[in-house]
C-alpha cells in the first residue's frame, strides 16, 4: 500500500541531496518472519548528506495483514529544524492510520513561530486528515505539533488524499532546509544533538511498535533494531533487579 510513498521518498532524496549510505548495523538491514499465518518481511534505508545528518526509513510488508512505513528525517547538527516524522499503518485494510508531522525540537514561542506556523496553511488544506485522535503513548504537547496530521482512514483515501498530504509536507520541509541558515557555533551544534538525543530516548522508551517488531521478528531482534537503528542516540531501559535476600538459618 505504501510503496509510492516510500518511492517518493527515496526519488526526492536523490533530486535534492548527494546522498551517501549511512551504515546499518549488520543483521539490521532486512529480516524476515515466519511467524504465524502470514510471513513478513521488514527492510531499512539509510542515507546521509552534508544537510541530512540521518535520513532513515522502514517499510514492513506482512501481505494483506499488514503494511508499515516509517521514516524520520534528522537534519543536521548545524540546523535546528524540527525532524520530519512519518509513520503509516494498516492492517488488514481495515484498520488505516496516518501520522505526519514537523515534529519540533523546542516548544519555545519564537522556534513554533518559526518553524511550526508555516505548516498551518497545509494543514488547512487536509482537514479530513487532522482528527484529532487521543494519543495513547506520547505526549502530544512533546515532539509533536498542532499542525500534526493524524487519523483513521480508509485505503482509497490513502492513495489519494494522503498521498498528495505526504507530497506536500515533504516539498514545504525541504523548502524550509533550503531557506535556514547553517549554524557552526560550538554550543549551538551540542545544544541541537543533545536536543536529537533526547528526542531519541523519548521516542524509544514509549514507541509502541517495539511489540509489533517483537511478534513478527522475535524479542532479542527489535530491542537490536530499536537501539542499534531506529532511535540510536537512546539507551536501552535497565530493568530493576530485585535484591536477593539471604536465607537465615531459623533456631529449633
Amino acid at each position: 500500500m505504501y510503496k509510492p510513498f516510500l518511492d517518493h521518498l527515496e526519488v526526492s532524496l536523490r533530486q535534492r541531496f548527494e546522498l551517501r549510505d549511512r551504515p546499518i548495523p549488520s543483521g539490521l538491514e532486512s529480516q524476515v518472519s515466519k511467524r504465524g499465518k502470514n510471513p513478513a518481511t521488514i527492510r531499512s534505508w539509510c542515507y546521509e548528506c552534508p544537510e541530512l545528518r540521518k535520513a532513515r526509513y522502514t517499510y514492513i510488508d506482512a501481505g494483506e495483514s499488514a503494511q508499515i512505513f516509517n521514516s524520520v528525517i534528522y537534519p543536521g547538527h548545524q540546523y535546528d529544524l524540527p525532524l520530519l516524522g512519518i509513520d503509516f499503518l494498516s492492517f488488514g485494510k481495515v484498520k488505516n492510520l496516518i501520522v505526519m508531522d514537523f515534529q519540533p525540537l523546542f516548544q519555545d514561542p519564537d522556534y513554533l513561530e518559526k518553524y511550526i506556523k508555516p505548516l498551518k496553511s497545509l494543514h488547512d488544506r487536509y482537514p479530513d486528515l487532522a482528527q484529532n485522535l487521543e494519543m495513547k503513548f506520547y505526549d502530544a504537547n512533546q515532539y509533536f505539533s498542532k499542525y500534526l496530521l493524524f487519523a483513521k482512514t480508509d485505503p482509497e483515501t490513502v492513495r489519494t488524499r494522503v498521498f498528495e498530504a505526504f507530497k506536500d509536507y515533504l516539498e514545504l520541509y525541504w523548502q524550509m532546509l533550503a531557506a535556514a541558515t547553517p549554524n557552526y557555533d560550538p554550543a549551538s551544534l551540542t545544544c541541537i544533538a543533545q536536543a536529537q538525543k533526547d528526542y531519541d530516548q523519548y521516542s524509544a522508551d514509549r514507541d509502541p511498535a517495539s511489540g509489533l517488531f517483537s511478534s513478527y521478528f522475535g524479542h532479542e531482534w527489535s530491542e537490536k533494531f530499536l537501539y542499534g537503528f531506529l532511535f540510536e542516540d537512546a539507551v536501552p531501559k535497565v530493568e530493576p533487579v530485585e535484591p536477593a535476600i539471604a536465607a537465615v538459618p531459623v533456631k529449633a
